[in-house]
C-alpha cells in the first residue's frame, strides 16, 4: 500500500448532540469514536480540516490508518462516516481497531484500466457496462489492498467479467464468492438503440394514414 494516513486525535468527555454541535462549531473539530479489540471504546475528536483532506483520497476508505491519541498510536480502519445531508461535510466518524492476527472485512474500490483500448469497443462498437464500483474482501490487515484492478484491454463484445475472474492479491478473498455469489462486475454489450425503433414506427404510421 503506497499511501499512509495518520490522524491526530484528542480525547473528549462530553457526549450528546449538543456537545457534538459545540465541538464542531466552536473548535472546528469532528467527534469520533475508536472501538474494538481488547480496549474499551474511546471517544475522540479530530481536526476538521485534517479529516476533510484525508477523505478526499479514495485510499483513505480502504486503508489501515494510524490514529494518534495523545501520543498513543492505534491501528484502525474507518468503519462508518456520517455526513451533513446537504453540505456533505463530516459530522461523526467510527473507527475500528485492528491487529495483525485477525482478519477484517472491508469494501475495496474496483479500478477499471485500459477502457480506451478495449477490443470489444474499438473493434465491435460495444459499450462498457459497469455493474459495481467496489467489492467486499476479507483478509489480514497487512494484506488489505487499496483497490482491485480490472484490465479491460482484451474484453470482447458480449463478454462478462465475474467476481471469479478477478486477480486478487495474496491472502485476499472475496466475501461474495465464499457464499457462492459469483456476481458480474463489468461487461461489453451492443449499444442500446434509444428512440430509433419508436421513430421508425411513428414514420410508418404516418405513411399509412396518408394512404
Amino acid at each position: 500500500m503506497s499511501n499512509e494516513f495518520s490522524l491526530s486525535a484528542e480525547t473528549r468527555d462530553d457526549t450528546g448532540k449538543g456537545a457534538s454541535r459545540r465541538l464542531r462549531r466552536t473548535e472546528s473539530r469532528v467527534p469520533a469514536i475508536v472501538y474494538g479489540g481488547k480496549s474499551e471504546p474511546q471517544k475522540i475528536s479530530l481536526e476538521f480540516k485534517e479529516l476533510v483532506k484525508a477523505l478526499e483520497n479514495e485510499a483513505f476508505y480502504s486503508h489501515i490508518l494510524t490514529i494518534d491519541v495523545a501520543g498513543k498510536k492505534e491501528q484502525a480502519i474507518l468503519r462508518d462516516l456520517q455526513r451533513h445531508p446537504s453540505k456533505g461535510f463530516p459530522l461523526h466518524a467510527d473507527f475500528q481497531r485492528v491487529d495483525k492476527t485477525h482478519k477484517i472485512h472491508m469494501s475495496v474500490p474496483v479500478h477499471f484500466i485500459n477502457e480506451d483500448k478495449c477490443v470489444g469497443v474499438k473493434n465491435s462498437g460495444g459499450e462498457i457496462q459497469h455493474n459495481t464500483a467496489e467489492v467486499e474482501v476479507t483478509c489480514l490487515p497487512q494484506n488489505l489492498p487499496e483497490f482491485i484492478e480490472v484490465d479491460m484491454a482484451e474484453v470482447e463484445m458480449d463478454q462478462v467479467i465475474h467476481l471469479s475472474d478477478l486477480k486478487l492479491p495474496k491472502g485476499v478473498e472475496l466475501v461474495q464468492l465464499s457464499h457462492d455469489h459469483d456476481l458480474p462486475i463489468v461487461a461489453v454489450h451492443k449499444p442500446k438503440v434509444r428512440g430509433g425503433d419508436d421513430a421508425a414506427a411513428e414514420g410508418e404510421e404516418e405513411a399509412g394514414s396518408e394512404e
